[in-house]
């Protein structure tokens, strides 16, 4: 008997518990942190508050500790004491931190910037660990060599039972460093670069005609640029390193899926799509492509604790999964200390967090769509710069009281399966995602701030109304009746055929200035407004204006509203459209016209970044405006002012989020679409009343109601 019940413990054991309702917990072992005497009764910790999932950095530098010998006695123990407390494990591969031994081996793939500088192995401030930031995989001897620890730790960890799924390529990121200082230029990769070119281009004389060098012989004449000066070798430059970016990424999934079909994968971002495209290669859309799981990195520390700000990252991150399950992956839980990006911030924005953070914080998340949490430390690490940093835990391991609202939440979560059966509806616009125009100012300025504030501050006057704003690629623009086109100052001519016929079909377009004013290889065009947009907008520009520097107060009138411009200044003359605003001085400042089954809107400067600088009432309420031009009424309102209200519905059923990021209670009243007769708060069982369409439920301070309408 006692052999048959062992036999059976055993077997037990071995069976796969099943994925949770709601992931939820931290990364937890970054192989110097957290120290070995504590593993167990951490891991017990955790289970007893309610967390049911762990990631784990496997880096690749800590495992091959010499040519073909593994070292996964840490990581074992990891795996089985997850097991035993019923968690689940998420395996991160870190091959961005590569052995010692080949960095020494192989000193032709440490990766080469434009300065001729050569990278070396470094100490990450993430783990206190050392083999960052990798090697050049561009590289085919160091590339195989990855390749056989990536195929060497799927193998050893496929059919174990904690399995959850692989995480690949943390945080999405490439080392690209500054146009003064940019990766990767070493031999390998240069070769690539050619090999890309000679895919796009065809003939070299065809290219050296698009760059105006003139003087090309043959391919190896051919380099990366080291500057920005000219615009087509940069852009392609840097189209190039994306592209060869999600190559790398598609090697990791493609062979993780060969390897393992049955377990997820998994990737999260840091949400900086909108900033750092071009230098850090970051792209929602394509990376969400390419896993089960999509996610973000998404620190207020770091960012700022402002209400549109966690919401901008977790639509971004929604948007570009594409209608994929995502996570928020790292999320803040305790304080940052002396990081460039807290010092002189005030000690409430998100640098010394409490309980009621932490809740906000998750219940924002989930509002946002998130269907998953967890923590970039379980308890902070001990050593480096970020020592102390973030975890919900204590130094010690001890359960704080951060800790303790996240077992809450954590609980919460997996006893709501109904919950995240439904999803959050489509937003009430669409803000135009269109790569090259991010680009295109990071090589013509030397950052992407123009465009980012432009494309944020333009959130910011729709969310500031409660109106939902969707982050939408320039490839879905069909799946909303009315989008809203920031900073368009570079477009290719495909992406502006997608335009012309988005409104041809019956879209309504809403544009800032200078649409493509800048075309295919940054090449101005001689039309104004550029690529047959002067047919949709019903105009012709009849001055420009490029002074930045002197346009920071600009001012406009458009439809009745005062508002801000930035940057740049376009004026038009009517050639079919109808004058819808103008400068002090008179000249028209936007234009209105039918086209096709649709119709336009151009406003001849940037009203986002406008807002983001100035966040004048008047152009708050012109955001608003807008949807009232288009014949749009948003999905929920609410006179209530710096709350948010979102909307989920599906399978299981219609949800209303009420978000108070005030630090004293707040009576809201909600109006949605749909008649209901009564509301339930799943959250903190506040009462509720409904009449018809309209919701009010007192918020308590930095807290979320979350009600199940019926």
């Amino acid at each position: 008997m006692k052999k048959l019940a062992l036999a059976l413990l055993l077997a037990a054991f071995s069976l796969p518990a099943a994925d949770p309702v709601f992931p939820y917990g931290a990364v937890y072992f970054r192989k110097s942190n957290p120290p070995e005497q504590d593993w167990a009764r951490d891991h017990a910790t955790a289970a007893r508050v309610g967390m049911n999932t762990f990631r784990h950095w496997f880096m690749w530098e800590a495992i091959e500790t010499s040519p073909g010998k593994y070292d996964w006695r840490d990581y074992d123990q990891m795996m089985d004491l997850a097991a035993k407390n019923g968690i689940k494990v998420v395996i991160a591969e870190l091959m961005t931190s590569a052995p010692e031994w080949v960095y020494e081996k192989y000193p032709h793939a440490r990766f080469k910037a434009s300065d001729g500088t050569v990278g070396s192995s470094g100490v990450s401030g993430s783990s206190a660990t050392g083999g960052f930031p990798g090697m050049c995989l561009d590289n085919e001897d160091v590339h195989a060599l990855a390749e056989k620890f990536l195929q060497a730790l799927v193998n050893h960890y496929k059919n174990h039972p904690a399995l959850f799924g692989f995480d690949v390529w943390n945080e999405n990121t490439y080392d690209g460093g500054t146009p003064q200082h940019m990766y990767c230029y070493c031999d390998a990769s240069q070769r690539k670069y050619r090999a890309w070119l000679k895919d796009h281009y065809g003939t070299l004389d065809k290219l050296a005609k698009t760059w105006y060098r003139y003087g090309y012989a043959e391919w190896d004449n051919v380099h990366p640029p080291a500057n920005f000066t000219g615009y087509p070798e940069s852009l392609d430059w840097l189209d190039f390193r994306s592209d060869n970016a999600f190559r790398l990424m598609k090697w990791r999934t493609d062979l993780i899926r060969k390897l393992d079909p049955a377990h997820k994968l998994i990737a999260h971002g840091v949400a900086g799509t909108l900033d750092t495209l071009p230098s850090g290669t970051h792209n929602e859309w394509r990376s969400a492509e390419l896993v089960d799981t999509w996610g973000l990195t998404w620190i207020a520390a770091r960012k700022g604790d402002a209400l549109w700000q966690q919401f901008h990252a977790l639509d971004l991150v929604r948007g570009g999964a594409r209608g994929k399950p995502f996570w928020h992956a790292e999320a803040q839980a305790g304080p940052l200390w002396m990081q460039p990006q807290v010092l002189k911030r005030d000690r409430e924005d998100g640098r010394i967090p409490d309980e009621k953070d932490v809740r906000l914080w998750n219940l924002i998340s989930c509002a946002g769509g998130a269907t998953g949490i967890l923590y970039p430390r379980f308890r902070p690490l001990l050593d480096g710069p970020l020592f102390g940093a973030f975890g919900a835990f204590a130094m010690d391991g001890s359960v704080t009281p951060r800790a303790e609202m996240a077992g809450k939440v954590a609980t919460w979560a997996n006893a709501n399966p109904e919950l995240w059966k439904s999803r959050p509806v489509q937003g009430d616009i669409g803000l135009v995602f269109a790569p090259e125009s991010e680009t295109f100012n990071y090589v013509q300025q030397g950052s992407t701030d123009f465009y980012a504030q432009s494309i944020r501050g333009a959130y910011q006057g729709f969310f500031d109304n409660n109106i939902q704003a969707d982050f939408v690629h320039i490839d879905d623009l069909q799946k909303y009746p009315v989008v809203y086109l920031p900073y368009p100052v570079m477009l290719k001519s495909d992406s502006a055929k997608k335009l012309i016929e988005y409104v041809r079909q019956g879209g309504t377009l809403i544009s800032e200035g200078l649409p493509a004013y800048f075309g295919d290889h940054g090449k101005v065009g001689t039309v104004q407004p550029n690529y047959g947009l002067d047919e949709v907008f019903g105009a012709k520009e009849s001055y420009v204006e490029f002074t930045p520097d002197i346009l920071e107060d600009l001012t406009l009138d458009v439809r009745g509203h005062k508002i801000n411009g930035r940057y740049f200044l376009q004026a038009y003359t009517p050639a079919g459209g109808t004058a819808a605003g103008t400068y002090s001085d008179g000249k028209i400042a936007a234009i209105e016209h039918p086209f096709g089954k649709g119709r336009a809107l151009l406003i001849g400067t940037f009203p986002g970044a406008g807002y983001y600088l100035h966040h004048s009432p008047a152009e708050k309420a012109f955001f608003a405006g807008l949807l009232d031009w288009a014949k749009i009424s948003p999905q929920v309102r609410t006179a209530a002012t710096g709350v948010q209200a979102r909307l989920h519905t599906g399978p299981g059923g219609t949800y209303l989020y009420v978000v108070n990021p005030d630090r004293k209670p707040r009576d809201i009243p909600v109006t949605v679409p749909g008649t209901f007769t009564s509301g339930t708060d799943l959250w903190a069982a506040r009462p509720v009343t409904v009449k018809g369409n309209t919701v009010q439920v007192t918020v308590g301070d930095r807290d979320v109601a979350v009600i199940r309408l019926k």
